[in-house]
């Protein structure tokens, strides 16, 4: 024990002046190794002090999944923090970047699966909202986001010039309108269901056209001729433009004069033309949404302390001036409001288009979701019955409105009609009891194709009149079991290949009718009818505090469907939307 104590003479209370002087020089020196410490782990942590290849023996390794767009910029990055040694609490930042579509990301991350990357960069916040929005998804944070790029149309230099470009400026609809008026100026996109430019794209063309009278229709007709026309990636849509310099390729018309893209894809590719084969791009003067490329965490619970602190460093790094310079070298902007004018020219633009021009706001994600709803309708076409309770409940007023169930739900089904082109069947049922004789419903207008005409009335004329001449049937129940039974046997029936089928059925209360079959009656049977290689969904709708969600739930669940919640009848053009999407995307 004595080795290690002091001596008494060299103790606390000892008044050797030596001891004094060799304690206060140690004082000193060791206060001096500590602050120089201190200085260098902030210099090495911030990345400002390089040692070679030192901290690479130690390194936090990184994986990021990102866009095919932004994927090349993010190594070049990656390769600048290598290089420069930029560390993460003093370990060498590691980073290995995958381009990886959005939306197959967005889909792996939906199914819970366990994901091989630890940071995800997409092209758009609307892919990350979609995973956040599903509960059994993995879960992703968004930190921020690293650049952005407006979304315009392109067009080969004959097209554009055509057009008046670069002084003339339009809106969407007249660009889109341009293309719609004959052949001459084919205008192609990338599918809006897999691509964020598309979608964005669909969803101001919608929003623009909904001003208009007429508005969804038009904004339908829209969808469906761009449908004609569209790619499965905004890489391949650039693969559908003419090869020859001319922009024209005479003879054949799968080639597209004029694309939907981002500023950077029309950067990208006008960069790699080697002086021909360039475009010229047209900023919409009603406002260019953009891609804003978020920096997400994925599953950020699983994450050790310095991965998640290292995919921070690395997103802030990105915000620094090398890398700033690395992204703008790219094609993306790193200031939204202020473009450099080598980006602008380079991506085709011109001082005359209004470049810095966004719109007032980001698309909402329900009107993300109604216009990718009007795009899966539009683009497979559907054969839909509709059944509506005429109950007597249903002349119940809607709370803080002067309408009852039955006024706000007619106005709704109007407006999802309106989605619908003249290629869509649709049809029109009504239910109560006792409806029809012993029957609780009726077929008021057979599902049949809304372009097909009868004197002088069209299927849709017909089916508007119905909807609009709806009325609750007085002193009516609910014959819920026996009127779903029927409904679904003749949809199942009358199955149309190749579009999408499907049975929508809306109410506001349970099953009244006390001669009808049970509900494990009616599941059991729906079951047998169902058939996986002609799957016809039944889209169930509960409106009102009344009907019972979990009970819808059971019998749609039965035939591959899914059952909903509604208090404001208001809601059903939406939700059958979003039902017909999540529907199609299961078909």
């Amino acid at each position: 024990m004595g080795r290690h104590s002091l001596p008494d003479e060299y103790g606390a209370g000892a008044a050797d002046p030596r001891l004094r002087a060799r304690r206060r020089n140690v004082a000193i020196a060791t206060v001096l190794v500590l602050t120089v410490v201190a200085g260098t782990a902030a210099a090495v942590s911030g990345g400002l002090l390089s040692f070679g290849g030192s901290c690479q023996d130690d390194a936090v390794h990184l994986e990021v999944a990102a866009s095919p767009d932004v994927a090349p910029a993010l190594r070049a990055a990656a390769e600048y923090a290598r290089k420069n040694n930029i560390t993460s609490d003093g370990r060498c930042l590691d980073v290995g970047v995958s381009a990886r579509e959005s939306y197959k990301v967005t889909d792996a991350l939906r199914a819970g699966r366990k994901s091989d990357v630890q940071a995800w960069v997409p092209d758009s916040d609307m892919w990350v909202q979609r995973v956040a929005a599903d509960s059994s998804a993995t879960q992703v944070t968004n930190a921020g986001n690293i650049a952005s790029s407006p979304v315009g149309v392109a067009m080969v230099p004959s097209a554009a010039k055509s057009l008046g470009w670069p002084r003339k400026t339009y809106t969407w609809t007249e660009l889109t309108g341009a293309a719609m008026q004959d052949d001459r100026l084919r205008l192609g996109a990338a599918d809006p269901a897999r691509s964020a430019t598309g979608l964005l794209a669909l969803t101001q063309l919608s929003s623009a056209a909904a001003s208009a009278e007429g508005g969804d229709t038009r904004a339908a007709a829209m969808a469906k001729a761009l449908s004609q026309r569209t790619s499965d990636s905004d890489g391949q849509v650039l693969d559908t433009l003419p090869r020859d310099s001319s922009g024209t390729e005479q003879g054949n018309p799968k080639r597209n004069q004029a694309l939907i893209l981002s500023e950077q894809a029309a950067f990208a590719h006008n960069a790699a033309a080697d002086g021909g084969g360039t475009l010229d791009l047209f900023y919409p003067k009603d406002g260019t949404p953009r891609l804003d490329y978020p920096f997400a965490l994925v599953d950020e619970p699983e994450l050790s302390t310095d991965e998640s602190r290292a995919a921070l460093r690395f997103m802030t790094l990105l915000g620094e001036p090398e890398p700033q310079r690395i992204l703008a070298k790219h094609g993306f902007r790193t200031d939204a409001e202020t473009p450099s004018d080598a980006l602008v020219s380079g991506a085709g633009g011109s001082p005359e288009q209004p470049f810095t021009q966004a719109s007032a706001e980001p698309a909402s994600a329900k009107a993300l979701q109604e216009a990718l709803g009007m795009w899966t309708i539009t683009v497979q076409s559907a054969r839909i019955t509709t059944v509506v309770d005429a109950s007597a409940s249903m002349s119940e007023p809607v709370a803080g409105t002067d309408q009852s169930r039955m006024d706000v739900t007619k106005a709704s089904l109007l407006q999802a009609l309106a989605t619908f082109t003249p290629e869509d069947e649709i049809g029109l049922w009504k239910f109560s009891t006792r409806l029809d004789g012993d029957r609780d419903y009726r077929v008021l207008v057979p599902t049949e194709r809304l372009g097909d005409r009868r004197g002088t009335d069209t299927q849709r004329d017909r089916l508007s009149a119905a909807f609009s001449a709806l009325e609750p049937v007085p002193g009516g129940a609910t014959g819920l079991y026996d009127t779903t039974l029927a409904a679904y046997k003749a949809a199942v029936s009358s199955y149309a290949k190749g579009k999408f089928n499907a049975l929508v059925l809306l109410t506001d209360g349970v099953n009244q009718d006390p001669g009808s079959i049970s509900r494990s009656s009616l599941v059991d049977q729906l079951q047998r009818i169902t058939d996986p290689q002609r799957p016809v969904p039944l889209i169930a709708i509960a409106v009102g505090p009344d009907a019972d969600r979990r009970e819808m739930e059971q019998i749609a669940k039965a035939t591959g469907g899914s059952g909903h919640q509604v208090d404001d009848p208001s809601q059903i053009h939406s939700v059958i939307l979003k039902a017909i999407v999540a529907a199609g995307s299961r078909s």
